[in-house]
């Protein structure tokens, strides 16, 4: 996950503290910063009056209200977003207004913090951030802000995104391109996927706030056909206009227009991901409601504008309050705050994972771990045993376990089979019970005794790295064996275990290779691809005639950016030994690097690595 909201929540946190209501301080920090933004935009397209509505509208419409209650990374992204979108459209603006060096320097800073606080913002800010970047760039007097303005984004971003481009791929695989399938969203072309979010608008946005903005907008739009009517001629300095014109305003329009259509594009259709551009829909919503004032205060109803505008303010203020209200649940406080205690009580502040079954909105291992960390502790919630195959090594492994009884917040035949052999299994035994959901308890139970030397991960662990020597055709035991293993065990203590062991070895021996072996896929593991380069330049030279050490080396040095240091491994490697592979990568790395010739042997190499690692893979399925 990107670094910047965790950095500033954390922050707040510190001085804050760390339970619930003391945390939520973060987002009211957010939700602070989006009113001020959302204020300071209407400030500039009208007045500091319609600055002020539009952030009293943008407090009361549901979406955003709710953003405030849960801490996810809506808020901050959309604080963030708006922020870089009102700044870009600042210095975009026409001269003298726009065009500054300042203006520029701290667009690119927004822009930057918003893609810090999670990726999903280039779907409403890549989109107008190029097309004013490419503008910019055909002025003179501009063009050199723009490339400024892009070099100090790229500084910001890339030491982060070097360092995680492929686990922010892959999670971005899982909560787009996978969720969408499991959910069953439609696809992004569609007509039922291009009304998806439209639909939504009148719930999120709230009909208190809508109705009388669409009443302003149709009194401004029929007077404004009626004046284009009778007065054919522009309208005098002292009139008022009463359509949204000027730079301004389609700006804003634009980058509404923009966020929704390429938000709409994303496969997967979750409502929170629409948040970033409902502030800017707020703000055409506040230009109905100013409209609806200014038809009342030419009709010589001045007093009643402020009257009525009293009225619906309050309104959408109450249709707010009892939203919140209908979502609160009536049921026993969360019992993990008793559970924690317990649990500490047996292993203090030694790290611990607490293996949780229930997986309910209240009860799932991200609440268990908020208060296994809280007050400085070091207790972590993971989720395993909710897959038959899973069920052996929680039985075999797991320290500490946490069940419900019934089917409250197991719903998966499984966690409720694997519930009932806990506890009839002699090796468990029962720390506490506490009240939850519908009478049904929920129960922590422990291991009698500590997982024996003999049964823990780490020898396992060296044998999967040592079986790396075979290629390809190990991986997949590697990723099967440690997926739930990094959910048993959430500290990754066995890490620890492995590299003291290693290093004892190494340093009676340089060259044990199961030593080696495990240093390097343990690097790998960690993403420290600098270290893993070292570990495998050590095994190659140990084992010349093997191909996979400097076929790992290779693919470590571009996932690390290194492409020249990649193309000379798998190149020098590649001349003396005939595996496909190997030349894949050594025409993969030079592609990178712009030679024509390692293009053109790309198109072959590419396909039969392919198959030869296919083939490999066949091979090791039982």
């Amino acid at each position: 996950m990107p670094p910047l909201a965790s950095l500033v929540n954390g922050s707040v946190i510190a001085l804050a503290g760390d339970s619930p209501d003391q945390a939520s301080a973060a987002l009211a920090l957010w939700q602070g910063l989006l009113l001020v933004v959302v204020a300071c935009w209407g400030r500039q397209l009208v007045s500091p009056g319609f600055g002020l509505l539009a952030a009293a509208l943008t407090s009361t419409t549901p979406a955003l209200v709710s953003l405030r209650l849960d801490f996810t990374l809506d808020l901050p992204l959309t604080a963030t977003s708006v922020l870089a979108l009102w700044l870009l459209g600042r210095w975009a603006a026409p001269g003298p207004r726009g065009g500054r060096w300042g203006q520029a320097a701290s667009a690119a800073l927004a822009l930057a913090a918003a893609v810090l606080v999670k990726q999903s913002a280039v779907l409403v800010l890549l989109p107008p951030a190029l097309w004013l970047a490419l503008r910019g760039l055909g002025r003179a007097h501009r063009r050199w802000q723009a490339l400024a303005a892009l070099v100090l984004v790229l500084a910001l971003v890339l030491p982060w995104l070097q360092h995680n481009w492929i686990t922010t791929i892959g999670g971005s695989n899982r909560a787009v391109l996978e969720s969408a399938a499991q959910e069953g969203d439609p696809s992004p072309f569609s007509l039922a996927s291009l009304l998806w979010y439209p639909k939504l608008w009148p719930q999120q946005l709230g009909l208190v706030n809508s109705l009388p903005a669409l009443a302003g907008a149709l009194l401004a739009l029929g007077a404004a056909w009626r004046r284009r009517r009778d007065l054919p001629q522009p309208p005098a300095a002292d009139q008022p206009e009463l359509t949204p014109s000027g730079w301004g305003w389609s700006w804003l329009i634009a980058c509404s227009l923009s966020g929704w259509l390429f938000t709409t594009l994303s496969p997967n259709k979750d409502p929170r991901y629409i948040t970033p551009v409902l502030p800017l829909l707020v703000l055409l919503l506040s230009w109905g409601w100013w409209q609806l004032g200014e038809a009342l205060r030419r009709k010589a109803w001045g007093p009643v504008r402020w009257g009525a505008l009293a009225v619906g303010l309050a309104a959408s203020a109450g249709s707010a309050v009892a939203a919140q209200a209908s979502e609160i649940r009536w049921q026993p406080r969360s019992p993990l705050p008793a559970v924690m205690d317990a649990m500490r009580q047996q292993v203090g502040d030694q790290p611990s994972t607490l293996v949780v079954l229930p997986n309910a909105a209240e009860l799932n291992e991200h609440t268990a771990t908020v208060y296994g960390r809280a007050r400085g502790g070091q207790i972590v919630g993971r989720q395993l045993g909710r897959q038959p195959r899973e069920r052996q090594l929680v039985l075999d492994q797991a320290e500490w376990i946490l069940l419900t009884t019934g089917k409250a917040g197991m719903r998966r035949d499984a966690s409720r089979a694997l519930a009932r052999e806990i506890r009839q299994d002699s090796r468990f035994r029962l720390v506490g019970r506490w009240p939850w959901s519908d009478g049904e308890p929920v129960e922590l139970w422990t291991r009698r005794q500590p997982v024996a030397a003999s049964a823990r991960f780490d020898r396992r662990f060296i044998e999967l790295a040592a079986g790396l020597e075979r290629g390809p055709a190990a991986l997949g035991a590697v990723f099967e064996a440690i997926g739930p293993q990094h959910q048993l065990d959430g500290h990754f203590l066995y890490q620890g275990r492995v590299i003291d062991w290693a290093q004892q070895r190494l340093s009676a021996n340089p060259s044990d290779r199961d030593a080696l072996w495990a240093m390097a896929l343990l690097a790998v593991l960690r993403n420290r691809p600098d270290q893993a380069d070292q570990w495998f330049a050590r095994l190659q030279t140990l084992e010349p005639a093997n191909p996979w050490p400097p076929a790992y080396r290779s693919v470590v040095l571009l996932a690390g950016w290194n492409p020249w240091r990649a193309h000379a491994v798998a190149s020098a490697a590649a001349r003396g030994q005939q595996e496909p592979v190997l030349q894949a990568l050594a025409d993969v790395s030079g592609t990178l690097l712009a030679n024509p010739f390692s293009l053109q042997g790309a198109l072959q190499s590419i396909p039969e690595a392919t198959r030869r690692v296919t083939d490999q893979l066949k091979k090791e399925r039982p």
